[in-house]
């Protein structure tokens, strides 16, 4: 392996075109691949594509590491790999830690910013153990819109100078352990009330607004020296009167982004597959050179990394896009590789677990703590003494009944959900009914005989912005929940939103945790026994 990576004489056109590119490996959409069992597609890609980098999903503790150095060796130059860890590295490698989601922190008013650098550096530690040298996190949006159906928890929260703290606190515990990070989504995606993910959302607030709100965090992270910033699928008709969403906009990219804030790193798109973008320039040629001109250097989770190479190239030859911008690109992709190089040796790319031999296992410690954050910023928010706490043996256990809510699965797939688990081993002879996608009246007719038969009825609501699903609970799950919460007292307890709550103004105990997340559904049954956590 090269010791200087920042030198362009070695690479041809086509290599260097293809350093800006980082399709994904692995799969959390249906169906689901995980990262080893996805190697040999990729390892295949290279011999026909030498793509700077990738997007690392759904992988499992022990083989990720070792699939990614396997594609290593086989890479001239060292791939960047990157990840979605917002909530930890075990939301992309089964096995490592798993967070609650940013608004946890959030609400955590006296210590929010210590116990985010320190999950930080336990992100950062566990991510480069596996192979993974870029995190696309922190989320750098201020949650301003209660409608917003992709942002919502995973902010850290509404206050632009509160989300601007926690942001740059979580650079600063990456940039400790020597993991990349990303601010995300430039210039911000938290007065959307659509889902960039299907539409192309538009934020029509002025100029001054977006300055006074939402550009606050990226400010800060760009002093903490993020390494990264990651676009917006978003139009800003303010920012960009042509109507372009940032991810094509020269004018927040450029001249917003890079000049008048200052920003000297890399700028990387929103995924690629996303539907506010991906049947915008159907040439790929006209892609690249709209992406490249706009002012970005890495295209993200790509459809097609052939066709989009092989854009780039015309794009460069047709004189679309000068070669120098191009360069310029490359160039930052490679500096990002050679500052991982200097920092660790290359058994950064090759043999991480040599490097960082503690955190390749479960580690007791870690998820210790993720469960202290999670019991921290649950929330009480509306209490009643006479149903609550439940403390166990208080109450016949043939007695209580849990409903378990999700809009996104099917009842079968709820029962194994750790907070079913941890309720039926803390309230023994209880009965817990999931309530999926596939509720019919059979359900609710059984779920509205279980509860009237109960003393203390705790119903568990998923609430959460999750890719290409509705946000919010189904119409058939809602008319359930209202009609058990005008007939009876209930303890509700929302596993995300606390926005969901005001719908059923009538459940006389709310609780909120911020998080479906395992700790957070951990926290839930904690605070609900009258447990403390610590």
């Amino acid at each position: 392996m090269r010791e200087d990576l920042t030198s362009l004489d070695h690479l041809s056109l086509r290599e260097r075109a293809g350093q800006v590119l980082f399709p994904r490996i692995g799969s959390n959409m249906q169906p689901p691949v995980q990262i080893e069992d996805d190697a040999a597609r990729v390892e295949a890609l290279l011999d026909r594509c030498p793509v700077g980098g990738l997007i690392a999903f759904n992988g499992r503790l022990g083989e990720t590491s070792r699939a990614l150095a396997s594609l290593q060796e086989l890479s001239p130059v060292p791939l960047l790999i990157g990840a979605d860890v917002e909530r930890g590295v075990g939301q992309q490698v089964a096995g490592e830690t798993l967070f609650p989601h940013g608004a946890a922190f959030g609400v955590i008013q006296d210590e929010g910013e210590t116990l985010l650098e320190a999950a930080a550096r336990i992100t950062a530690r566990e991510a480069l153990a596996n192979g993974i040298h870029v995190a696309f996190v922190p989320v750098a949006d201020v949650n301003r819109n209660p409608k917003n159906p992709i942002i919502a928890t995973r902010a850290f929260g509404s206050d632009p100078e509160r989300v601007a703290r926690l942001v740059r606190a979580y650079v600063k515990g990456c940039k400790a352990e020597g993991l990349l990070c990303t601010a995300k989504h430039f210039p911000g995606h938290g007065n959307t009330d659509q889902d960039s993910h299907e539409v192309l959302p538009s934020v029509s607030d002025p100029r001054p607004l977006l300055e006074q709100i939402d550009l606050v965090p990226f400010k800060e992270a760009i002093e903490e020296g993020v390494d990264l910033i990651m676009t917006a699928h978003v139009a800003y008709p303010a920012l960009d009167p042509t109507g372009n969403p940032a991810t094509f906009s020269r004018a927040i990219l450029r001249d917003l982004l890079r000049q008048e804030m200052g920003f000297t790193g890399t700028v990387v798109t929103d995924s690629l597959l996303m539907g506010a973008v991906s049947q915008r320039y159907p040439d790929p040629r006209d892609q690249a050179a709209a992406l490249l001109n706009a002012g970005v250097d890495v295209f993200l989770d790509i459809p097609d990394p052939e066709s989009m190479l092989n854009g780039i190239i015309k794009a460069v030859e047709e004189g679309l896009v000068d070669e120098e911008t191009l360069d310029e690109a490359v160039l930052r992709v490679l500096g990002l590789k050679q500052r991982l190089l200097d920092r660790f040796g290359t058994d950064i790319f090759t043999q991480p677990w040599n490097l960082f031999p503690n955190e390749g296992r479960p580690s007791l410690p870690s998820k210790a703590f993720a469960r202290q954050v999670a019991g921290r910023s649950t929330t009480i928010l509306k209490s009643n003494h006479s149903i609550f706490p439940v403390v166990p043996g208080s109450v016949d256990g043939h007695r209580i009944v849990l409903l378990f809510v999700d809009p996104h699965r099917t009842s079968a797939a709820l029962h194994d959900e750790p907070l079913c688990e941890a309720f039926l081993e803390t309230y023994p002879e209880s009965r817990c009914l999931a309530i999926g996608s596939d509720l019919d009246i059979r359900g609710s007719e059984e779920a509205l005989r279980a509860v009237a038969r109960a003393d203390r009825i705790v119903i568990a609501l998923v609430v959460k912005p999750a890719a290409w699903r509705q946000f919010g609970l189904l119409p058939k799950q809602e008319v359930l929940v209202q009609t058990i919460v005008s007939r009876h007292p209930v303890v509700l307890i929302s596993l995300g939103s606390p926005h969901i709550l005001e719908r059923f103004d009538d459940a006389p105990v709310q609780i909120c945790t911020y998080s479906d997340s395992e700790p957070s559904q951990y926290a839930a049954v904690d605070v609900l026994s009258g447990a403390s956590v610590t």
